[in-house]
C-alpha cells in the first residue's frame, strides 16, 4: 500500500513527555482484532485517553483543544515492548506523520518507516527545547526536512540533523512501501534475470 510521499512537514505538534511508552499503551491489546490498517486511531492511547465509560480524561494531551498538529512529540524510549504493528498503524491513523524523540525502540521505529510515519530521533537536550517551547506557545511550529534530514524549531531556529536509513528515505520520499519500491524496478529485475546465466 503506498502511502503520501514525505518531504518537508511544518506543523504544530502534541507534546507527550512521558518516557519508556510502549507499544500497549500506544494500542491495547484488545484492538488487534482487525487485519486493515483502518481506524486503530480511535484508541490511539485508549486507556490514557478515556475513563471506563469512555468518557473523556481532560488531563490527557489529545483531549486538550490547545494541541493539535501532525507530530507527536514523545519522551524517551517511545515505542518499547512488542513488536505489533498496529502501535504504527494507530499513530499514522490518527493522523500524526511524524514522531519526535530522543530515543526509539528499533522495531517500532522500522514500522512507522513502512508505513509512512518519520521517526525523528534527537538529543535529549533538544527534545528538552521542543517541548519547553510547545508549552511556552501551543502554536509552536516544528519543521521536519527529510531531504536535508533536519529538524527545525521555527519560533528560535534551533536546529538538530537525524540519521535515516537511505532505503527507507529514498521509499518516504516516493511514498513507497517496501512493495511499491519492487513494482517501481520491476524492469531492472527482470533484464538481470534474463541477462543472468543459471
Amino acid at each position: 500500500m503506498a502511502y503520501d510521499s514525505f518531504k518537508k512537514l511544518i506543523s504544530t505538534a502534541v507534546p507527550l513527555p512521558i518516557e519508556n511508552v510502549d507499544t500497549d499503551q500506544i494500542i491495547p491489546a484488545r484492538f488487534l482484532k482487525a487485519t486493515e490498517r483502518k481506524g486503530f486511531g480511535d484508541n490511539l492511547f485508549r486507556d490514557w485517553r478515556y475513563n471506563a465509560d469512555n468518557s473523556p480524561k481532560k488531563d490527557f494531551v489529545l483531549n486538550n483543544p490547545i494541541y493539535g498538529g501532525k507530530i507527536l512529540v514523545g519522551g524517551k524510549n517511545f515505542g518499547s515492548g512488542s513488536s505489533r504493528e498496529h502501535a504504527a498503524w494507530s499513530v499514522y491513523d490518527y493522523g500524526f506523520r511524524c514522531v519526535v524523540s530522543s530515543f526509539f525502540a528499533d522495531i517500532f521505529k522500522n514500522n512507522c518507516l513502512n508505513i509512512g510515519v518519520l521517526p525523528v530521533q534527537v538529543s535529549s537536550n533538544f527534545l528538552a527545547e521542543i517541548f519547553k517551547a510547545i508549552y511556552d506557545d501551543a502554536t509552536t511550529e516544528l519543521e521536519i526536512d527529510l531531504e536535508k534530514q533536519t529538524i527545525t524549531l521555527l519560533s528560535t531556529g534551533a536546529k538538530e540533523s537525524f540519521e535515516i536509513n537511505d532505503y527507507k528515505k529514498n521509499n518516504m520520499l516516493n511514498g513507497f512501501d517496501d512493495i511499491d519500491y519492487l513494482q517501481n524496478i520491476k524492469g531492472k529485475i527482470t533484464s538481470f534475470a534474463e541477462n543472468t546465466p543459471l
